[in-house]
């Protein structure tokens, strides 16, 4: 039996949100790895934009060590806004369309605003945690310059890199849940409908609190093949990143009900 919560109790024309197992993400991921493989021309290409920004992050370990740890966790912390297009790829296949790498890419303009306005509220957060952890690595391991061996040496084998270790995954623990939470389902709602970004961003919460077991599960699911991409020298994420991009898809399509909101044309 199919359970459905209404994300406002006392409206009648915002989101329901479903009640799934716990072992739904498994067919999420099921799912997403058929996309890819309909649509590998596409979705392998987009992946591979991925692997580039991977490999500017390893030319950011060279030159500015101290940022590196807070934007590879802020890279993660943007892919499901990066991943919008991996979302309109498995739309556009759900409706029987040709999904094209320039439509993939462009797809931001089905919402405009909305998905512009849960840019600009990621990219601040990147903003602030880039610098905040700058601020506690130089506070806490580097008190002089900072290069990449003695900072690598500073961060793993002293007292204080590994206190600071401890603070970094703690606190980014904590950003990464609350990102978690608010996008899971709200960019590929707010891609497929013409929904607010407020009513987006309540129905993600939503299908977060109602179903806390197997989105825990999905959450580390994501970090468990994204790590698979990233200590294959980024390689594995031309890959990885479009499977939980297009699993993503169908974990919003199995979260939140169609009935009542108008969705986009193509």
């Amino acid at each position: 039996m199919i359970t459905s919560i209404p994300v406002v109790e006392s409206s009648l024309t915002t989101p329901r949100v479903r009640k799934v197992p716990f072992d739904q993400p498994w067919e999420w991921l099921g799912a997403g790895w058929k996309d890819l493989w309909r649509a590998p021309a596409v979705s392998v290409p987009y992946g591979l934009l991925f692997v580039v920004m991977g490999y500017a992050l390893v030319y950011l370990a060279i030159t500015r060590f101290q940022y590196t740890l807070a934007l590879t966790t802020g890279f993660l912390l943007a892919g499901p806004f990066l991943s919008m297009g991996l979302y309109d790829i498995s739309r556009r296949l759900e409706a029987g369309k040709v999904p094209t790498l320039s439509l993939a890419l462009t797809s931001w303009q089905h919402n405009t605003l909305p998905i512009l306005l849960f840019g600009l509220l990621i990219g601040l957060l990147m903003i602030v945690w880039a610098r905040l952890s700058a601020l506690l690595f130089g506070l806490i391991v580097a008190g002089g310059s900072v290069t990449l061996d003695n900072s690598v040496t500073e961060l793993f084998f002293s007292g204080s890199g590994l206190t600071f270790l401890v603070v970094f995954t703690l606190v980014g623990g904590v950003i990464a849940a609350i990102v978690f939470a608010i996008s899971v389902v709200s960019i590929p709602m707010m891609l497929d409908r013409k929904t607010d970004f407020i009513t987006a961003v309540l129905t993600s919460l939503t299908a977060v609190r109602v179903n806390l077991a197997p989105m825990v599960l999905w959450a580390a699911l994501i970090v468990i093949f994204t790590g698979i991409g990233l200590i294959t020298f980024y390689l594995g994420l031309a890959i990885a990143l479009p499977l939980i991009g297009h699993a993503s898809w169908h974990a919003y399509r199995d979260l939140v009900e169609s009935d009542d909101i108008e969705q986009q044309p193509f």
